[in-house]
């Protein structure tokens, strides 16, 4: 039995000979993109038209009528709610599985995250436990496609309908994915997504709030022009705002990124098929679940979901020291939003009115703790040898464990 590399054995991957793909991936179009706005001197998104031309390429992408673009995704999701007219005391229902962002964004507009427990099999969030965290102070819904892959579509809208809610999908991880062959962003009332460093499409920074609602995209706009409004004088401004605004380099780089996007989306696509299909094999290990009516899953995280009993009794800590000790780079990702400082302190309207240490979500908490295992992104655009890699890394070390 070959010995573990975490042991002093030879590791399945040597990756100083044999790298994992970068990111972000770029060549010359980048280069000539930038330059193009540095000799332009248009550097400015009022005065240019890269990236109003982005907003108008990205938004036609991804289903949707309309495109605003902004400084980053956090941002995105926080326009997004005070253009829904979040205010204090609002309750929205969020899943304790995601960045901070997600519930932040409501603390930033005095607004009352209020936690829902996520899909065991997706850990996305689950329709029926959102249904069942409905008052009658609830005014939205975040659903998170967390990974990449869509949440319910069907039931979320639904739901929305039925309980009058604004419904904000949170696409920050999201680009390209798709539910019965529409894709996400302007599904809900408002998509929301990020072009960060290490998002499929990126910027460095970078955000965009997608909708088909002409009334929600203008509010969005002025809300990041300051409160100006689309037809108005530079010095008129109507309702409160800051300056989220793009610079036109970012939006030159997003438009090149994005010609790269359907390419990367489809290859990380087929590599995720292959590791579900060659994972699901290996006692212990369960990948997620990918329902049938998803269409394009983004992955811009792979996750799987380990069981310690099958290896030993070998901690989840242990067997991501060990799986990258092989040469596959992992994490065991999230903890539930609630458990963070944030939701330990009084300071905010949201403390005052909910106990956080009492929230418990029990499968987020088993996720978080125990399952959880991610990959990322940019090692799905490998080859399928890069893809056989993590997974006799994976079945070496449940082989060496299971006794």
């Amino acid at each position: 039995m070959a010995q573990l590399a975490v042991n002093g054995g030879t590791p399945v991957r040597d990756t100083t000979a044999r790298p994992w793909p970068a990111w972000p991936q770029w060549d010359e179009r980048e280069a000539a993109a930038l330059l193009e706005v540095l000799h332009s001197g248009v550097w400015g998104s009022h005065a240019g038209g890269q990236v109003r031309a982005f907003e108008a390429e990205f938004a036609r992408f991804q289903d949707a009528e309309y495109g605003v673009c902004n400084c980053n995704g956090t941002a995105s999701l926080e326009v997004a709610l005070r253009a829904a007219g979040i205010s204090s005391g609002d309750e929205v229902i969020v899943p304790p599985y995601t960045f901070i962002a997600t519930a932040s964004a409501v603390l930033m507009t005095n607004g009352v995250p209020i936690f829902a427990d996520i899909d065991p099999d997706t850990y996305n969030l689950d329709p029926k436990a959102a249904e069942a965290a409905i008052t009658p102070r609830t005014k939205a819904i975040i659903a998170v496609h967390i990974g990449g892959c869509p949440a319910d579509m069907d039931a979320f809208p639904e739901l929305a309908r039925k309980h009058n809610l604004v419904l904000i999908e949170d696409c920050a991880q999201a680009h390209a994915a798709a539910w019965r062959g529409r894709k996400v962003g302007a599904i809900g009332d408002m998509g929301c997504f990020s072009f960060q460093s290490s998002k499929n499409i990126n910027a460095g920074e970078g955000g965009i709030i997608l909708t088909n609602s002409k009334e929600y995209h203008e509010r969005c706009w002025s809300i990041i022009n300051v409160g100006r409004i689309p037809d108005g004088a530079w010095y008129e401004h109507h309702v409160l705002g800051s300056n989220y605004r793009l610079t036109e380099f970012q939006g030159a780089l997003l438009r090149v990124q994005l010609t790269r996007l359907e390419e990367q989306a489809a290859r990380r696509w087929e590599n995720a098929k292959f590791l579900n299909e060659e994972l699901a094999k290996i006692p212990g290990i369960r990948p997620l679940q990918v329902d049938d009516r998803v269409t394009m899953h983004a992955y811009h995280l792979y996750i799987f979901r380990y069981d310690s009993a099958a290896f030993g009794g070998m901690s989840r800590e242990q067997f991501t020291a060990a799986l990258n000790a092989e040469g596959i780079p992992c994490s065991v990702g999230y903890v539930p939003l609630y458990r963070t400082d944030l939701f330990r302190t009084q300071g905010t309207v949201a403390g005052a009115k909910v106990d956080y240490t009492k929230v418990y979500c029990p499968v987020a908490e088993r996720a978080c703790a125990d399952e959880a295992i991610w990959l990322f992104q940019s090692m799905l655009l490998g080859s399928r040898e890069d893809m056989q890699d993590i997974v006799d890394a994976v079945a070496k070390i449940q082989a060496a464990t299971a006794g």
